[in-house]
C-alpha cells in the first residue's frame, strides 16, 4: 500500500508542477533585454503597434502614413496597426496577452498601466540603454531618419514616464484638462469672466443659471435643460482639487491618501450643488460638449485633446447642426483654489515597449517608436486635436508656429478653441503636475473618480450626503478597488505596491489543481484506511 501512496503523491505532484510551468505567464519568463552591438539589416521583422483612436480618420491616416513612411526607410520591418477606441481596452488586452507572451511591440499607454504590466517579468523594457546608445538611441548616428535628441524632449513630460528607477516609457502626446466656457451665457447671467477661474465664481454662476420662468424654461437659454457644470473626467476633478489643496491623494511609495476629511469636504460641496442640478458628470448626464453645444451647459470641463468638439463652429460635432446654438467660447484653465499658484493635471499617451525573446526585434520596435517622436508625426498629429508636441524640435520648428500663428483662419486646421486649448498647456507647463504611478495607482484613479460619481447618483436617489455616508462610501470604494487588500494598510493609508489585482487565469488554475490534488491525496488516505480495517 505504502508504494502505491508513494506513486500517487509522485503523479500528483509531476501533475502540479505541469502546471506552475504552464501557469506563470506562460513561460518561465524573459532574460532582461540586452543592446544588441548593431542592428541587422539582413533580416526580416514584423512588429504589431496598439494605439488608441476614437472616431478622428485624420489620426488613422497619420498613424497609416507614419507606418507607410518608416517602411519606406526600413524596408526589412513590417508595422502592423491595431486600432482601439478605449485606452481601457488596451490595458485590458495586454494583461491578457502577458500571460501568453503575445503581446505587442509598441503600445500607446499610460504610466499608471505600465505599473501594472511591471508585474511580470522584464516585461517591459526599460528604455535608458536604448535611448543612450550612440548608434542607435535618440539622435543616433545609425537611425536612417531625423530623430530628436534626449535635450530635444521636454524635461516634464519625460520625467512623467520615470518610475520604479527606469524610463519605462517615452511621452507621444500631452494635454491638460480645461474649461470651456459660454462666455455668452455668463455675461447674460451678469456677470464677467475673471482673469484666472475660481471655484467659488463657478459654483455662483452655476447656482444663479438654474432660476426658471414660470413655464419651467431656463431663463439663461430659455430651455428645459440646463445643467451648468459638467466635468468629464471625475478622477481628474478630484486629484486636481485635492492637490491644489495641498491634501493627500497617495505618496511616491504607494501609500493611499484619499480617504481624508478634505476629500469629504469636497464631496460635501459637491454634493450641495448636485442637489440643486447645478452639477454633473459626464458619466451620469452626457458629453460635456454636447451639452454646451446645445446651449445647455455653461462650464464645460474636458481634456485640451477634446477642443475639437467643443464650440458654435466645432469641425467635430456629436448633435445635429440644428441643435447647436450660437455663443462665444473661452477657453481657461480649471478652477483654483488658490488662483496665484494655480495646479493642473498633465496628461496624455506614452510610448512603450514589450520585450521579447529576440533583441533584434526589440530594436526594430525602438526605431519604430523614435519615428513617432519625429517632427512629421508629433505635429500632424498634434494639429489633429489640442494636444501639443512633447519634443522641442517640432514645438520651436517653423511649421508648429506657423499653425499656432494662424489661429482662427478656418473652423477646420486651424480651429480657434482648438489652437487655444493648445496653447493654454504650452503657456503653463511649469503648472503642471501629474500623479505618483505604482502597481494600483491606475486602480486608485478610479476610485478616486467613484467617490464623486457615487455622491452625486446618491443625491440624485434622494440619500442624505452626511459623515455616516461618507465614511461607508470609503469603506466600499476600498473593497470596490481592493484598495482596502493592499499590503501595510493603516487606517486610510495602505501601500499600493503590494495591489496586484484580480488573480490571473493561470495562478486561478494552479491553486484550483492543489486544492483538488490535496482533496485526492485524503480520500486516497481514507479509502486506504477503511480498506485495511474490513482485510482485518
Amino acid at each position: 500500500m505504502k508504494k502505491k501512496v508513494r506513486m500517487f503523491f509522485r503523479a500528483v505532484f509531476i501533475a502540479v508542477g505541469i502546471s506552475a510551468l504552464t501557469g506563470c505567464h506562460g513561460s518561465k519568463g524573459l532574460e532582461a533585454f540586452t543592446m544588441p552591438e548593431e542592428f541587422d539589416l539582413s533580416r526580416e521583422y514584423e512588429i504589431t503597434f496598439w494605439a488608441k483612436n476614437d472616431t478622428n480618420k485624420t489620426q488613422t491616416a497619420i498613424y497609416e502614413q507614419a507606418i507607410a513612411d518608416f517602411e519606406k526607410l526600413y524596408p526589412n520591418i513590417t508595422v502592423n496597426l491595431r486600432l482601439y477606441t478605449d485606452y481601457g481596452k488596451i490595458y485590458n488586452d495586454v494583461i491578457t496577452n502577458i500571460s501568453t507572451n503575445t503581446t505587442p511591440n509598441v503600445c500607446v499607454t499610460y504610466p499608471d498601466h505600465i505599473a501594472t504590466y511591471l508585474t511580470g517579468t522584464n516585461i517591459v523594457v526599460p528604455l535608458e540603454e536604448l535611448a543612450s546608445d550612440e548608434a542607435y538611441g535618440l539622435g543616433g548616428k545609425q537611425v536612417l531618419f531625423d530623430s530628436p535628441s534626449i535635450s530635444d524632449m521636454i524635461p516634464q513630460f519625460l520625467e512623467e514616464c520615470s518610475f520604479g528607477g527606469h524610463y519605462y516609457a517615452l511621452p507621444y502626446m500631452r494635454s491638460t484638462e480645461a474649461c470651456y466656457i459660454n462666455k455668452t451665457y455668463v455675461e447674460a447671467l451678469g456677470y464677467s469672466i475673471p482673469a484666472e477661474l475660481t471655484w467659488d465664481f463657478i459654483w455662483e454662476v452655476s447656482e444663479k443659471a438654474m432660476a426658471q420662468d414660470e413655464a419651467g424654461n431656463y431663463t439663461v437659454n430659455g430651455q428645459k435643460v440646463m445643467i451648468p457644470f459638467i466635468y468629464k473626467s471625475t478622477d481628474n476633478m478630484m486629484i486636481q482639487m485635492l492637490h491644489q489643496k495641498d491634501a493627500g491623494y497617495s505618496t511616491e511609495d504607494g501609500d493611499i491618501l484619499l480617504f481624508n476629511d478634505t476629500t469629504k469636504e469636497l464631496l460635501l460641496t459637491i454634493a450641495e450643488h448636485a442637489e440643486t442640478g447645478a452639477f454633473s458628470t459626464f458619466k451620469i448626464s452626457s458629453y460635456p460638449a454636447n451639452l454646451l453645444n446645445a446651449g445647455q451647459c455653461i462650464f464645460a470641463i474636458d481634456s485640451t485633446a477634446g477642443a475639437t468638439w467643443m464650440g458654435t463652429n466645432a469641425p467635430l460635432l456629436d448633435i445635429s447642426e440644428d441643435k447647436v446654438v450660437e455663443f462665444e467660447t473661452v477657453v481657461m484653465k480649471i478652477p483654483q483654489f488658490d488662483p496665484k499658484h494655480p495646479k493642473m493635471i498633465s496628461q496624455g499617451p506614452s510610448l512603450c515597449i514589450f520585450n521579447k525573446s529576440d533583441s533584434q526585434e526589440v530594436l526594430a520596435s525602438w526605431l519604430f517608436m523614435q519615428y513617432l517622436l519625429t517632427n512629421e508625426v508629433q505635429i500632424a498629429y498634434s494639429e489633429t486635436e489640442g494636444y501639443v508636441p512633447v519634443t522641442l524640435k517640432a514645438q520651436q520648428s517653423a511649421e508648429y508656429q506657423d499653425y499656432l500663428a494662424r489661429c482662427g483662419e478656418d473652423n477646420e486646421s486651424h480651429y480657434e478653441v482648438k489652437i487655444n486649448a493648445a496653447r493654454l498647456l504650452l503657456d503653463n507647463v511649469e503648472f503642471t503636475f501629474v500623479t505618483p504611478v505604482f502597481n494600483g495607482s491606475a486602480s486608485l484613479r478610479d476610485a478616486a473618480g467613484g467617490l464623486i460619481e457615487n455622491t452625486v447618483k446618491s443625491v440624485r436617489r434622494g440619500q442624505e450626503i452626511n459623515n455616516a455616508y461618507l465614511e461607508k462610501l470609503y469603506e466600499d470604494t476600498k473593497s470596490l478597488y481592493r484598495l482596502d487588500q493592499l499590503a501595510g494598510q493603516s487606517g486610510s493609508t495602505a501601500s499600493g505596491k503590494a495591489d496586484l489585482g484580480k488573480l490571473p487565469k493561470t495562478a486561478v488554475m494552479l491553486l484550483s489543481v492543489l486544492a483538488g490534488a490535496w482533496i485526492w491525496i485524503m480520500l486516497y488516505v481514507a479509502c486506504q484506511k477503511a480498506k485495511g480495517r474490513r482485510n482485518e
